[in-house]
């Protein structure tokens, strides 16, 4: 498998269909420029949906990929190494942040098992289905994932992606849930933006504090040496230094291109996923948005690298999408302003052929005026 092969499938936004989105914006009865962002976003899902005006977003849907990291183990985190599984627990039972949010926005939640270091029985087989392997390799000594793995994470975000747009799904807020996946991640901006681990090394979604920190930054440290001489293969830097969550969201992230779905990111570990993706298909970040601004420096780098400007800047860094779905109601105003708002009713021309023609009637007033002008002579001559 050649991540680079999908630069051949994937197509920018129609370019036309944005120009006429465009026209129509500058005929609405909203002065152009007065809503701001939010412009810019409904011109692009009408180039997104080939469709001026714009459609609703009416189907969309949370995709979280979960995993655990054998670099956890390091106590890189403030949660204890293969725990991930209680952070899935929670989200089915509607007890954390983005299952919250998902109900109060109607939004369904798919959480999707790439790699968690636990007991099948512990979720739901629709969860666990799936699965790639147990946890992951330390990645500062040993490779996450072997080459087969990384392929098999790749097919299984692709087949994802297939699955939600053949649904029916017309946007995606794309989450993780893991304990160690922001150092992975950060490993890969490091080697995707070549900068050093200090710079992108953050405090992660539990806010680790300054001895945790030094070791997060020291495993990063060690894991981009191991990165830098298989940069040249993003598939091999998936298997080195990712993990199957990462690896499987770099493969929905670009069928999802390939698919003309867009897709909100989140935080690190999505943005990482994208820089991967990108690197193998240029075009494929115009199908996507940064939901969020989450705080974390590696984070900042990849979107910087990407071109993309974050919608929010709430520095929410609790995982699952949670960031990604606030921005979503945005998006969607964005969609219903672009498609009800009123267009400028044209101004009403004047009749051909009367200004200027013969015999026409003089005004009324002008009229009045020059009889009140014949009279004031009579009394002037026969003073």
């Amino acid at each position: 498998m050649n991540l680079d092969d999908f630069s051949d499938l994937i197509e920018r936004p129609d370019g036309g269909v944005r120009r006429d989105a465009e026209e129509r914006r500058e005929r609405l009865t909203v002065p152009p420029g007065a809503l701001g962002r939010l412009d810019e976003l409904g011109e692009w899902l009408a180039a997104a949906q080939q469709s001026v005006p714009v459609r609703p977003v009416e189907r969309p849907r949370v995709v979280v990929f979960a995993a655990d990291h054998g670099v956890a183990a390091l106590n890189v985190s403030g949660r204890a190494a293969g725990t991930a599984y209680e952070l899935v627990r929670d989200t089915l039972d509607g007890a954390s942040a983005v299952a919250v949010l998902a109900r109060r926005f109607s939004v369904p939640v798919r959480i999707v098992d790439a790699g968690l270091d636990c007991d099948p029985e512990l979720l739901p087989e629709s969860v666990v289905r799936h699965r790639v392997r147990r946890g992951s390799g330390r990645i500062d000594i040993e490779d996450a994932l072997t080459a087969e793995e990384a392929e098999r994470a790749v097919r299984l975000g692709t087949a994802i992606a297939d699955e939600e747009a053949d649904s029916g799904t017309d946007l995606v807020v794309l989450g993780d849930l893991s304990v160690g996946g922001t150092t992975a991640a950060s490993v890969l901006i490091a080697a995707l933006c070549g900068t050093d681990a200090s710079v992108v090394t953050g405090r992660g979604g539990t806010g680790i504090d300054d001895l945790a920190w030094m070791r997060k930054c020291a495993a990063i440290r060690d894991a981009l040496r191991r990165a830098r001489p298989v940069l040249g293969d993003q598939l091999e830097l998936l298997a080195a230094v990712g993990g199957a969550d990462l690896a499987a969201m770099t493969g929905f992230l670009l069928q999802s291109a390939v698919r003309r779905m867009p897709v909100i990111l989140d935080g690190v570990v999505g943005s990482a996923c994208a820089l991967v993706a990108q690197r193998a298909a240029f075009r494929a970040p115009d199908w996507w948005l940064a939901g969020q601004a989450s705080g974390e420096p590696a984070q900042a780098k990849a979107l910087d690298r990407m071109a993309l400007t974050p919608l929010l800047d709430h520095g929410v860094t609790v995982g699952g999408g949670s960031g990604a779905i606030l921005a979503l109601p945005l998006v969607q105003a964005a969609a219903a302003l672009a498609a009800e708002l009123p267009e400028r009713a044209e101004e009403a021309e004047e009749p051909e052929g009367t200004e200027g023609a013969e015999g026409a009637e003089e005004p009324e007033e002008a009229t009045e005026v020059t009889e009140v002008t014949e009279v004031t002579a009579e009394k002037a001559s026969g003073a």
